[in-house]
């Protein structure tokens, strides 16, 4: 195998490291991380405090945001600073990529990698984890040469709209990070607390069936959680476990007998859903965006009506009444088959290799 020189763009917001702040950053710090262990030279131009930040200039180290004392934070707007700082900083770093990379693997959600990515003197592999994004739209006229990924199929179609041509290549999950549980008589809800994700409409659920869950995550609008989620947790049929580190959060997973999922959106991949059946814990989800996609593939994943409550508590009743260990083994192995991070790594290796000139099968 021939060794490449990756340098990888990650998101501006939060640092690359566990335990992860969001799908998207877990999907980052996995692909550095298994690049790294295949042999390849693999840099992170990336937030302070993240992991991966030793094989860089001091420059590829980006300023860390905060939200000034009082204010609400959400996730779906930026800190002060974001502009002012972060994406100069970002700027810096890429004066200093041409001659040092073979190749650019871009996960950034600011449009500046796109717009320079002409000039930099390297070839650039570009992937899509949102929806069509103005920022990102915006930055198209300058990414001409740019090689495009989508994490579904669902989000490749949306970016056609605007002339991106992208293959599809789904996020993997590392297996030995997600073990087979034993299962359980609780449910499960994980990921970011905010609308969007909707955790409030996984109490409901749990309510309606009376039986305990857990919800654990980080909170990533403060006021939706204090108005939505916070008030219901007694403790007992509603307990909050807070952002539990990787084992912890596996072991949890692993020994509930069901995970929800309650987007109120289109997500463009849906990362908890395999992360769950990883662990054999069957899922319960509304059927949106790439999820549908998911659910399509897997064993022991229903994807009920968008909004539809009954429907959602329904498809929970029927899987919990499966999760035997034969079940829950039929769940792992079919994640292992269809969302291994190995098969993910492979396909990059040989984009990636496509893109330096170096022969494929060396890339094995």
């Amino acid at each position: 195998m021939t060794p490449l020189r990756i340098c990888v763009i990650a998101p501006l917001r939060f640092p690359i490291r566990r335990p992860h702040a969001g799908g998207l950053e877990s999907a980052v710090w996995n692909e550095v991380r298994a690049l790294r262990a295949r042999g390849h030279q693999v840099s992170l131009i990336g937030v302070e405090g993240s992991d991966f930040l030793d094989d860089g200039p001091p420059e590829f180290v980006l300023p860390s945001l905060s939200w000034p004392t009082g204010a609400r934070p959400t996730d779906s707007t930026y800190p002060p600073g974001y502009l002012t700082r972060s994406v100069p900083a970002l700027d810096r770093a890429l004066d200093l990529v041409r001659g040092r990379f073979d190749v650019l693997s871009n996960h950034c959600l600011h449009g500046l990698p796109l717009r320079r990515s002409a000039e930099l003197g390297v070839p650039m592999v570009s992937t899509l984890h949102t929806p069509l994004d103005p920022e990102l739209v915006d930055a198209l006229p300058g990414a001409g040469s740019v090689r495009f990924l989508a994490v579904s199929e669902h989000t490749r179609e949306q970016w056609t709209r605007v002339g991106v041509d992208a293959t599809v290549l789904p996020n993997g999950i590392a297996a030995d990070d997600w073990p087979l549980g034993p299962g359980g008589d609780g449910l499960v809800w994980f990921g970011r607390i905010v609308p969007e994700k909707a955790p409030h409409v996984a109490i409901a659920v749990a309510r309606a069936l009376g039986m305990p869950l857990t919800l654990a995550g980080r909170i990533g609008d403060q006021e939706y959680a204090d108005r939505e989620v916070l008030p219901h947790v007694d403790g007992t049929s509603v307990r909050y476990a807070g952002l539990l580190d990787q084992s912890a959060l596996a072991e949890l997973i692993g020994s509930s007998a069901c995970a929800l999922g309650t987007p109120a959106w289109a997500e463009p991949f849906g990362l908890v859903g395999p992360e769950a059946l990883m662990c054999g814990t069957p899922v319960a989800t509304f059927g949106v965006g790439g999820i549908v996609e998911i659910a399509r593939r897997a064993t022991g994943m229903i994807a009920a009506p968008p909004g539809d409550l009954g429907a959602l508590a329904e498809a929970t009743r029927r899987l919990t009444r499966r999760s035997t260990p034969e079940f829950r083994a039929a769940i792992r192995a079919t994640a292992r088959r269809h969302w291994s991070l190995d098969a993910r790594t492979d396909t990059l290796e040989r984009v990636f290799g496509e893109l330096a000139g170096r022969p494929v099968e060396l890339l094995a």
